[in-house]
């Protein structure tokens, strides 16, 4: 048992500090509302304003971005080639108890796969019970909302607190946040300390078919080009310097923002990495998650793919002529539309072979390794996932979403409306509305919380004070002040 901490924090001044951030209540949905492809909406056209923000993106530097654009093409043909020989084992992986040792090693890696597999973070056997428990929570409360009867509308069962406030977890994630540098060292964001994000739980059986969610990027869509959106973290890559676009620099994100829609599902917290702890063993083909291992090259890919068509169309000449650089041509003027391929306001960002060629992903979707329970498997948040059209397996595929947040003043006021949400057995912010759990049988207190979260677990979930690192730079303890006002801590 987690010796249970001495606290500072009363329920009563969490509940003033949440009543002065609030949210607009969302209706009630499911994860299928979160991508145009699931929620059988039409793709309609972009409006002209997308029209205009393209051609003022690229005016005065149409040269440098085609000059990028070729650079970019020989450089994907030749990775892509490297990822479908290699498949799943060009995926980093580590043991936790090695985690902090190792890496540094792999550090270079995994920076350009964008995912890794941290294994046994939590005990196996409490990771199997935390899906039994989860069962039968849903057993209790059969009108639990879920999308295909796999993904549940679940954000506050016990398991799911155990697991994001394990110290275990939170140590990984310490570790993996140091993976971001940070261009400006005065940047309003701390990196010792993460925040929680409650999210859903997958509980997938063998055979399913229907939960085919094909190659996507989470955080947004058109935010991606627009200035008040994510535009400014992308510089580079717009600018016609592809090269010198890194994914890694933490200070260009801080004031992004992904959610300009309020799509239900999209996400307005900045999560460094998305994530998901196993509770199941899985294996290729049984109902796991796919990645497209070559973060920079596909990031670019993705804002640069709008300004280029083909001359010669797909089928009517051979793959390997109809992808070279030769048969892409810069649109403009007339010819430029204000198609961003696969990106629908309030939707997430999706992606297919007919849209994005270059990215080859019939054959550089690969596999994660193999995952046993209290496996945690992470991705940049750029980076293309799908999961598995159909489960092969013979047993569930099972997960817990959990991501990895750095702490920053959004965050901080995405926490304290996420906190009055725990204690409401509400949905958080970015999620649908509705009761939620508030009716649920067996949801957990604060009291449950306290009793199996050590004081760094009450400062993740905003019940505690935050407390600046002795390493923290001047811009990470200011922000920390920062967000122990907004959390009335």
């Amino acid at each position: 048992m987690v010796p249970r901490p001495v606290l500072s924090t009363s329920l009563a001044s969490v509940r003033r500090a949440s009543s002065t951030t609030k949210a607009a209540v969302k209706k009630e949905g499911s994860i299928a509302d979160a991508f145009n492809s699931l929620s059988g909406g039409n793709k309609k056209d972009l409006p002209p304003r997308f029209l205009h923000l393209k051609q003022q993106i690229v005016h005065g530097r149409e040269d440098r971005i085609v000059s990028s654009w070729h650079r970019l093409l020989e450089d994907l043909r030749a990775e892509c080639d490297l990822i479908a020989r290699k498949g799943p084992k060009i995926i980093p992986e580590v043991d936790f108890q090695d985690l902090e040792s190792d890496l540094p090693a792999i550090s270079a890696e995994l920076k350009k796969r964008g995912t890794v597999v941290i294994h046994n973070v939590i005990p196996e056997a409490e990771a199997r019970q935390y899906k039994e428990d989860v069962e039968t929570y849903i057993r209790v409360n059969p009108n639990t909302r879920n999308f295909e009867g796999q993904i549940f509308e679940l954000y506050w069962s016990f398991p799911q607190l155990k697991a994001r406030v394990h110290p275990n977890m939170l140590s990984a994630q310490s570790s993996l946040m140091k993976l971001w540098t940070k261009s400006n060292p005065g940047s309003p964001i701390s990196t010792s300390q993460p925040l929680m994000y409650a999210d859903r739980l997958r509980i997938r059986q063998p055979g399913d078919a229907k939960f085919a969610l094909g190659p996507h990027q989470d955080g947004g869509s058109v935010e991606r080009w627009e200035p008040e959106g994510c535009g400014g973290v992308y510089g580079e890559i717009l600018k016609g310097n592809w090269e010198k676009y890194d994914p890694w620099d933490v200070s260009a994100r801080v004031d992004a923002n992904s959610n300009l829609y309020d799509g239900l599902g999209a996400c307005s917290m900045f999560r460094m990495f998305q994530g998901w702890l196993s509770m199941s063993t899985a294996s290729p083909y049984e109902g796991t998650l796919l990645v497209q291992p070559l973060l920079k090259h596909t990031t670019a890919y993705t804002l640069l793919r709008p300004f280029f068509r083909p001359v010669v169309g797909y089928g009517e000449i051979p793959t390997d002529q109809y992808l070279d650089a030769s048969n892409w041509q810069f649109t403009s003027g007339s010819d430029m539309t204000s198609e961003l391929h696969g990106a629908t306001p309030g939707h997430g960002q999706e992606f297919t072979e007919f849209q994005h060629p270059h990215l080859e992903l019939n054959r550089t979707m690969v596999h994660v390794p193999k995952v046993r329970p209290g496996d945690y498997v992470v991705w940049h948040c750029d980076s293309i996932h799908a999961v598995d059209k159909t489960h092969k397996g013979t047993s569930d595929s099972s997960v817990l979403y959990i991501p990895v947040c750095p702490l920053t003043e959004r965050n901080a006021k995405y926490a304290a409306i996420q906190r009055q949400a725990f204690l409401d057995g509400t949905p958080g912010p970015d999620f649908s509305g509705g009761i939620g759990e508030s009716q649920h049988i067996q949801r957990p207190s604060l009291q449950d919380l306290r009793g199996v979260a050590d004081i760094d677990g009450l400062r993740a979930t905003g019940f505690e004070k935050l407390v600046a690192a002795n390493s923290d730079t001047a811009g990470s303890q200011d922000v920390t002040s920062i967000a122990n006002t907004v959390l009335g801590l």
